[in-house]
């Protein structure tokens, strides 16, 4: 049963909340400044997306649980697309000596020339959520370790679920992320891995730039020129809220099914209401702290270590109410 009007608008003023009150908060440090302890510097994406919201409140709790062990340094970037602004940060985390650099970059292939510098002076550098662009590294010789999910792996879980619900030859439409981002291309091979082997027409795909508003119009424009589209596949959940909140107001909501993938607070809402039909869960407060203990490690050993994959999960209505038992 989907929910009334003022409940889906209620989930998504919160939603829409949290991006306000993200983007306000750009860089935060959590240092003791001590000589004797590695300053580890934590640089994600937006700030205005819940995941690293998530994510940053993850990093904070190790760290207060092992405040002796090291210093650290959190920030985030004001929007998905702010690449320079990213770069900039890892400049900054440079200027101020810090000993090791997580990265969640927004760009696979942008940070390579700037993450390179990095280990160029000596600096451990750990990639994770989203990994950087192998060819890019190769050309610019640096290896830099990824600790983080299998997206396509995880996308197409995703899709399955979605393939069961529908018939083969039903139309279906792609909402993408940023194109040079390796999880947002990583998300789509999955999706059309599952679309095709279930034999699904896939009628379009464009990129919603991993943003809610840019899915918002996104979706609308599909469900207008595609009205037999059946399902929209989103490469996040911000992009799958976005699309919800078109199929509703253009009394959509009921014919096509949204999926989405990070597993977000907001989306989990959706998917009891019956206004999403999945997501996928990847821990980002452990992602942070998969990523501070594999710094920690290279700090200790003082050499590079293996790539690391991390647990994605399927959330569905049903995971959700098996969790509620």
């Amino acid at each position: 049963m989907r929910t009334p009007r003022f409940v889906f608008l209620s989930l998504l003023a919160v939603a829409m909340l949290s991006l306000i009150v993200g983007c306000g908060s750009q860089e935060n440090a959590s240092t003791g400044g001590d000589a004797n302890k590695p300053h580890i510097a934590l640089v994600m994406k937006s700030l205005a997306n819940e995941f690293f919201k998530t994510m940053e409140e993850g990093a904070r709790a190790y760290h207060a649980e092992n405040q002796d062990t090291f210093d650290l340094t959190v920030n985030g970037i004001k929007n998905e697309e702010d690449i320079s602004g990213q770069v900039a940060l890892v400049e900054q985390m440079l200027a101020k000596g810090v000993d090791a650099l997580i990265i969640a970059p927004a760009d696979s292939k942008a940070l390579v020339s700037v993450l390179k510098r990095a280990v160029k002076q000596g600096v451990v550098v750990v990639n994770i959520d989203n990994k950087l662009d192998d060819d890019v590294q190769a050309e610019q010789g640096v290896d830099i370790p990824f600790v983080g999910p299998n997206n396509r792996k995880g996308a197409r879980t995703a899709a399955e679920y979605l393939a069961s619900k529908l018939q083969p030859g039903d139309p279906v439409a792609l909402v993408t992320g940023i194109p040079s981002a390796f999880n947002g291309i990583q998300r789509r091979l999955g999706f059309i891995d599952a679309m095709e082997a279930a034999g699904m027409d896939i009628i379009t795909e464009q990129a919603g730039n991993w943003e809610m508003a840019k899915a918002n119009q996104v979706a609308a424009g599909i469900v207008t020129e595609h009205p037999e589209v059946k399902a929209l596949l989103c490469a996040n959940d911000s992009m799958a809220l976005g699309a919800a909140a078109a199929l509703r107001d253009t009394g959509k909501s009921d014919d096509v099914y949204v999926i989405g993938y990070d597993g977000i607070s907001a989306a989990r809402g959706l998917i009891e209401s019956g206004d999403m039909l999945c997501t996928i869960e990847q821990y980002p407060d452990q992602l942070a702290v998969y990523g501070l203990k594999y710094a920690l490690e290279m700090l200790k050993t003082g050499g590079p270590l293996e790539d690391r994959e991390t647990v994605v999960d399927l959330v569905t209505a049903e995971t959700l109410d098996g969790a509620a038992m």
